[in-house]
C-alpha cells in the first residue's frame, strides 16, 4: 500500500502546474512535425521578412557610399513623384489589363478542365491526360519564350510555314500590341491549366459518391451532375483561389513580360515589375523603385482584404 501511495506521490510531481510547462511538453512531443516545418519558415525569414528591412530605401536619398543607414531621409520625395509621374499611372494601368485578361481568361481554365478530365472514364487516359498538361508548368519562361519566338518567326517558324502556305502577310507577332497581349494571356493559360487542375481535381476526388448516386436515382445526367454537385461543391475552393488571385492582381507575372516583351510594345507591355527592374535596377533609382514595389505592395494587402470581404459577403465562404 505504501508503495501505491509513493507512485501517486511521484506521478503528480511529474505532472506540470502551469500551462506553460504543459505547452511546452506539448511541443516537445510534435518536435518531429516541427523539424519538417523547417524548410519553409526559413525560407520565408531569409527570402521574405529579412528584405523587408530594405524598404526603408523608400524613405531615403540613397547612396551606395553611405549604406542604407547612413543615407540622408528625403521623406515622402518618391512617393509624391510616384502619384504625379504619368509613366506610374500608364504601367499600372497595363499591370491591370494583363492581371484583368488573366483573370478572366486563364482563371476558369483550370476549372473548366477539371471538370472535363473528371468525366473521362479511363483511368489511363486520364492520367496521360492529366501529365501532358501540367509538364508545361516545371518549364521555365525562358525555355517557353524561346519555344513562342521559334513558332512565331515569320521566317523559319510554324507561323511563318503556315502563312507562305496561304499566301498571308506575314507579321512579327511579338512587336504588335494587339497579338502581343493575346500571345501573353494564350501562354500563360497553356503553362498553368493543368497544373491549376491538380487543386480542383483533390477538391473533387472528396465529393461524396452518395450525392451522385442519389441524382443518378433523380434521372440526372453527367452534365445535370457536374452543373449541381461538382461545380458547387468545388465553390469554397475557387472562392479562396479567387481571393489569392485577386490579391496578386499588381503581379502581371515579370518572367513571362520580362522574356516576351520589346522596346516596340512597352507602350502596352511594361508593368510595375519591369519598370521597377529597369529603373531601380538598369537605371540606379534604388529609393524610387522601391518606393514604387512598397506602394504596390499596400495595395495589394488592400485587394486582399477587400476582397475576402466581398466573397465572404456574397458565398460564406472566405479565407478568414
Amino acid at each position: 500500500m505504501n508503495q501505491q501511495l509513493a507512485q501517486v506521490d511521484k506521478q503528480i510531481m511529474v505532472v506540470p502546474k502551469t500551462k506553460l510547462a504543459q505547452t511546452c511538453i506539448q511541443l516537445a512531443r510534435q518536435k518531429y512535425l516541427f523539424l519538417l516545418l523547417l524548410p519553409g519558415l526559413i525560407y520565408f525569414i531569409v527570402f521574405k521578412y529579412i528584405p523587408m528591412y530594405g524598404v526603408v530605401l523608400a524613405f531615403k536619398e540613397f547612396n551606395p557610399m553611405d549604406g542604407i543607414l547612413g543615407s540622408p531621409w528625403a521623406g515622402m520625395k518618391y512617393f509624391n513623384r510616384i502619384f504625379q509621374s504619368d509613366a506610374v499611372m500608364h504601367i499600372l494601368f497595363n499591370t491591370l489589363r494583363i492581371s484583368m485578361l488573366n483573370l478572366l481568361f486563364a482563371f476558369p481554365a483550370p476549372i473548366v478542365f477539371a471538370l472535363l478530365l473528371n468525366e473521362v472514364t479511363r483511368k489511363k487516359a486520364k492520367r496521360i491526360f492529366q501529365t501532358i498538361s501540367y509538364l508545361p508548368h516545371f518549364l521555365s519562361w525562358v525555355v517557353i519564350s524561346g519555344l513562342i519566338f521559334q513558332l512565331l518567326s515569320p521566317s523559319y517558324g510554324l507561323y511563318g510555314l503556315i502563312s507562305k502556305l496561304f499566301d498571308w502577310e506575314t507579321k512579327v507577332l511579338l512587336t504588335q500590341p494587339g497579338s502581343f497581349l493575346a500571345i501573353v494571356v494564350t501562354s500563360n493559360i497553356w503553362k498553368e491549366f493543368g497544373y491549376g487542375s491538380v487543386i480542383y481535381l483533390a477538391a473533387i476526388a472528396g465529393i461524396s459518391g452518395e450525392l451522385y448516386e442519389a441524382a443518378k436515382m433523380d434521372g440526372a445526367g453527367r452534365f445535370k451532375q457536374m452543373l449541381h454537385i461538382t461545380l458547387p461543391s468545388l465553390l469554397p475552393v475557387i472562392s479562396i483561389l479567387f481571393i489569392l488571385q485577386l490579391g496578386n492582381v499588381l503581379d502581371a507575372g515579370f518572367d513571362q513580360i520580362l522574356n516576351l516583351y520589346n522596346p516596340v510594345v512597352y507602350g502596352v507591355a511594361d508593368i510595375i515589375d519591369t519598370y521597377v527592374y529597369r529603373i531601380g535596377l538598369a537605371d540606379f533609382q534604388y529609393s524610387f523603385g522601391t518606393a514604387v514595389g512598397l506602394c504596390k505592395g499596400v495595395v495589394a494587402m488592400i485587394l486582399v482584404v477587400s476582397s475576402n470581404w466581398l466573397v465572404r459577403k456574397f458565398t460564406d465562404h472566405s479565407i478568414w
